[in-house]
């Protein structure tokens, strides 16, 4: 008689999250991009994708953005020496808090989301 080994609790994939959850997840990745700029939305990103399609979604363009708002202040910056950097860092403070606020209200209503300026880094 043979035994079976008992089963691996650790080996199953994480659960799916509630569409209420998903949606909170959803809305705190893209706020949290305001205000701690890149590191929120990558470990929402790194921790949620596997959750629901919904957050997946949400979560990568959260960071999809934020990686292309990256992109703009280390262009800024380079720049700075000619003046026109400061209006680079200064518009993209400015398109980083309004797409987050649009993108966090299209979130808290369901609603599927994409930056219009988002470069896709991830898929």
């Amino acid at each position: 008689m043979t035994d079976q080994p008992p089963a691996n609790p650790y080996a199953s994939g994480p659960a799916t999250m509630r569409p209420e959850d998903e949606k909170l997840w959803s809305i705190l990745t893209h706020i949290g991009g305001i205000v701690v700029f890149l590191i929120v939305p990558l470990v929402a990103y790194l921790v949620l994708r596997d959750r629901g399609p919904f957050v997946r979604h949400h979560t990568g363009q959260a960071l999809n953005f934020q990686l292309t708002m990256l992109i703009a202040y280390v262009v800024g910056f380079v720049t700075s020496w000619f003046g026109l950097g400061f209006l680079l860092i200064l518009a993209a403070g400015i398109l980083t808090l309004v797409f987050g606020i649009i993108a966090a209200v299209a979130a808290s209503r369901g609603e599927f989301y994409r930056y219009p300026l988002a470069i896709p880094f991830t898929r």
